[in-house]
């Protein structure tokens, strides 16, 4: 894709190499072969954005090497702009290494040290005119962890002026931080700056130390905030506006990796903020993106297209309205 035109989706952050066992359910240690794919949860995101048809690029770096040419080929495999990934000749391009134990065990190794090339983006290498004319701007709370990447996280909503659709995916990882409270008060920052907010309920804590949804919610629309989701991992998505507040539930599968869905989640949601849609049919289709990359091993390569999506939901709604399958009593039934 080119940049010629006003990017639907522009997101900035994490960038790097995914490598999932062929083994399941084994420790690192005893896996023998991995697959590889892109990975980093702002590519991963512009990738299941670019999946439902959006105009879809990311800004960020990657390491001089081999892993780095790799990601940008996929990048724009994938259907994802890589005209805003700048290179760091020091550094080289991050490894994640995933364990793999469904329904609910998904340990991560991350190799971003001394320094990941992701977070040595520049406030002066900030694309102004793509940032200011994305109908999305995209971003997490791992860039805040560090400078300059930081800095350059807060030149961007100050082009952005706190623009509609400006995200900020919770995303807390605490091996990024040095404790809870120094992320606490990079999120307590960011949130002047940000119209929309996405975590779990863990992440929605740190950024406004309510534990319960509805007050986290609230206190994020408290701040000016326009949009806030709160995903509840078994218990669905608390979707709250200042006139509206929508409980999606959840939607069981057969877990092979749930690692990917919240990514999947963002590319549809983004889809259907800027369909317009309205917030129940947002959220619900936004949780079914994610509950069919839950059922598979990848994520960036796996994300689903709006067809997928649609098809997913649709076989869900004729399943409940399928009448109850009974039988006489004293005869087996299968099931």
């Amino acid at each position: 894709m080119t940049t010629s035109a006003a990017l639907d989706v522009l997101t900035m952050g994490r960038i790097g190499i995914d490598l999932y066992p062929l083994q399941l359910e084994r420790p690192l240690d005893e896996v023998e072969t991995f697959t590889r794919s892109l990975g980093g949860s702002a590519a991963n995101v512009a990738v299941a954005a670019a999946r439902h048809g959006l105009r879809s690029a990311i800004f960020t770096r990657t390491g001089d090497d081999a892993f780095g040419r790799f990601l940008r080929r996929e990048l724009e495999r994938l259907g994802v702009s890589a005209a805003f990934v700048g290179t760091s000749v020091d550094q080289q391009t991050p490894l994640t290494f995933c364990e793999v134990f469904p329904p609910d065990r998904f340990p991560l190794t991350f190799y971003r040290r001394p320094k990941a090339p992701d977070l040595e983006i520049e406030p002066d290498e900030v694309p102004v005119e793509a940032v200011r004319g994305a109908r999305i701007h995209w971003s997490t709370v791992t860039g805040l962890s560090e400078e300059p990447s930081r800095a350059a996280h807060h030149r961007a909503w100050e082009i952005r002026e706190r623009r509609r659709f400006t995200v900020l995916d919770l995303d807390y990882r605490p091996m990024f931080w040095s404790s809870p409270d120094s992320a606490r008060r990079e999120v307590d920052r960011a949130l002047d700056e940000v119209t929309v907010t996405v975590g779990n309920l863990e992440e929605c804590e740190v950024a406004t130390g309510e534990r319960d949804p509805e007050r986290a919610a609230r206190a994020l629309l408290d701040r000016g905030i326009e949009l806030a989701v709160v995903k509840l991992g078994p218990d669905g998505v608390l979707a709250a506006t200042r006139d509206e507040t929508v409980h999606s539930p959840a939607m069981p599968v057969d877990v092979v990796n749930g690692l990917g869905a919240g990514d999947g989640f963002g590319g549809a949601l983004c889809h259907g903020l800027l369909a317009g849609w309205p917030l129940e049919r947002i959220i619900r289709f936004a949780n079914a993106a994610g509950a069919i990359v839950a059922t598979r091993l990848e994520c960036s390569t796996e994300m689903p297209s709006t067809d997928e999506v649609d098809a997913f939901l649709a076989d869900r709604a004729a399943a409940s309205a399928a009448p109850a399958m009974t039988t006489s009593r004293g005869t087996d039934a299968e099931h």
